[in-house]
């Protein structure tokens, strides 16, 4: 359907719905992409207006010198470092073509399945009701389906929940000795409170067997210009991953916004504090919600049960849309138990969390 060719909400809706980006073309208030509002500061985006024409006409740098850039930024050295056209980029390369079988907890991401061949990837039930991983089960059932790569999200998507930094160090060490990479995808890290405890990224020398991703759209709000990058000391596989990106895989202005963030950095931590504030508040204001389940949450979106007594999650979530121009994500595409009855939901700006969730309890009744 071309753009804008829909004549209701209804029909909005199922254009919307099949769509992966391109929202702010359409008119609608945006719960389900999972992104920081409060950065870029709008000096970053005055500063890339200036440098248009450069950026516009010329080559950007390649891997090695992007790789530095990166490291400029998390304090680790160039070698360490793979840079992606998002994390997605990484993920395509990782499941698709170096991984022989992968093992990931569901409901998660969908991506690192998606992207492995058919036959590939055993999927690992988070335990339910509760969606918490039990890292000893995760390893123990990596070592029995012989796997060569394992993978988690912390926090998960669309769970919202961390996984301990103790457990994580104990499934990376019991992966180790089954010659298994780890891959611990911290893309919504920084929403979590002190994140710099809880991240590897600086203890990463000591975990040969761990490769850290992260996509920078989510906590840097920069969907737009596809940054994602990996980290390990892991030589061998990081020039495994290297080997499969090409030459000119970041543009210009992704590369002039890596050169500008170590000038922002308080701006940032500024941003991610703003976000975990109205996160919460928008956690609490669903837990009012009689009947609903909410997974109390450590990234910027919430994990809910639609209340027994109301439609399905796919049924709220398309009224909703249509009587209030809101978008949330229901869960029905994610491998879990009972998927029709879950939903993620966005945190935005504390104005627009309570018009949600004024909205949400009038589509329920």
């Amino acid at each position: 359907m071309p753009q804008n060719n829909y004549k209701t909400q209804a029909e909005k809706y199922e254009f919307i719905s099949a769509q992966h980006g391109g929202y702010y073309r359409h008119n609608f208030i945006d719960h389900a992409y999972l992104y920081n509002l409060y950065f870029p500061p709008k000096a970053i985006f005055t500063n890339l207006k200036d440098q248009i024409h450069d950026l516009v006409l010329n080559y950007p740098v390649a891997q090695d010198a992007l790789a530095g850039l990166i490291g400029n930024i998390i304090d680790q050295p160039a070698e360490r470092i793979v840079v992606g056209n998002g994390a997605a980029e990484l993920i395509k390369i990782v499941s698709g073509r170096i991984s022989g079988k992968l093992i990931v907890p569901v409901p998660s991401f969908n991506e690192y399945a998606n992207a492995a061949p058919s036959g590939q990837v055993v999927e690992f039930p988070l335990e339910f009701p509760s969606f918490q991983l039990d890292v000893d089960k995760f390893a123990a059932e990596a070592f029995r389906v012989n796997v060569d790569v394992a993978v988690v999200v912390t926090p998960n998507n669309p769970t919202s929940m961390l996984i301990p930094k103790p457990d994580i160090i104990r499934l990376a060490k019991e992966l180790e000795t089954q010659d298994c990479m780890l891959i611990i995808d911290e893309s919504f890290l920084d929403f979590a409170e002190n994140p710099d405890q809880i991240s590897l990224e600086q203890e990463i020398e000591n975990y040969p067997n761990v490769a850290i991703f992260k996509s920078m759209s989510k906590a840097y709000g920069i969907c737009g210009l596809r940054i994602g990058y990996m980290l390990t000391a892991n030589s061998k596989f990081a020039g495994a991953v290297r080997n499969g990106v090409h030459i000119w895989n970041i543009n210009g202005f992704a590369e002039a916004f890596l050169r500008l963030l170590p000038d922002y950095k308080q701006e940032f931590t500024e941003s991610c504090k703003q976000v975990r504030t109205d996160r919460n508040s928008l956690y609490e204001k669903l837990c009012g919600i009689e009947g609903m389940t909410v997974f109390k949450p450590d990234a910027n979106f919430i994990f809910c049960r639609m209340p027994d007594k109301v439609q399905s999650a796919p049924e709220i979530t398309k009224k909703l849309f249509v009587e209030h121009n809101m978008y949330i994500k229901d869960c029905l595409g994610k491998t879990q138990p009972d998927s029709d009855r879950y939903v993620r939901i966005a945190s935005r700006t504390e104005a627009e969390n309570c018009r949600l969730v004024e909205a949400l309890i009038d589509v329920m009744d």
